[in-house]
């Protein structure tokens, strides 16, 4: 399907979460609900399983761009972005990770061009098959589990309350919108908008 492309031809936006119908809609899995989103408004379809993932595509802007879902599980997610990556022979900097922050706030969203993975589990196995730090990532915000709940069924679970089932629709938007602004006019402007504090 992607024969034809080379590298510098295209935009690669990755998606993180678990495969499989029990882990949608958990606040894992938002990567994936921006690659849904995405897709929607672009009128994917025909996804192909290529590079441990699945792969839709659409032109934006004058670019090509590749939804990328990995389906290693989470904390794998690197194997497929390495190969894929290695496949189009393109620079980190081409890549933009969508993934969830417990770190942040339910909802807000946060861009950076490079750093470290901040426990992020897939962003951080993504940058050590990488081999650089010099990865974008778009972090969604899906707050803190209650004192003593652990982390890992925290993250594994759906969001409950009524402001965060309100908020994170939101925030899934914004993200895909933040995503479009990444490939239309690079992470710079990207950033100034997505990282634009609330009024």
């Amino acid at each position: 399907m992607f024969d034809g492309l080379t590298g510098g031809a295209v935009k690669v936006v990755v998606g993180l979460g678990n495969p499989g119908k029990q882990y949608e809609r958990t606040r894992h899995n938002v990567g994936f609900d921006v690659l849904s989103q995405l897709a929607e408004w672009h009128s994917v379809s025909g996804w192909k399983s290529q590079f441990e993932a699945e792969v839709g595509e659409f032109s934006f802007a004058g670019e090509k761009v590749l939804l990328v879902a990995p389906q290693t599980f989470m904390n794998l997610s690197g194997r497929s972005v390495a190969a894929l990556v290695k496949f189009f022979k393109l620079p980190s900097t081409d890549v933009v990770v969508v993934c969830d922050d417990m770190n942040l706030p339910v909802g807000r969203l946060r861009m950076r061009g490079s750093g470290s993975a901040g426990g992020q589990k897939g962003l951080q196995d993504i940058i050590q098959k990488l081999g650089t730090q010099d990865v974008p990532r778009l972090r969604i915000g899906v707050g803190r589990p209650p004192a003593g709940f652990p982390a890992a069924d925290y993250v594994l679970g759906r969001f409950r309350s009524k402001k965060d089932l309100e908020l994170i629709p939101q925030a899934v938007e914004a993200a895909a919108k933040g995503v479009e602004c990444w490939v239309q006019s690079g992470l710079e402007i990207a950033m100034n908008q997505v990282n634009a504090p609330e009024g």
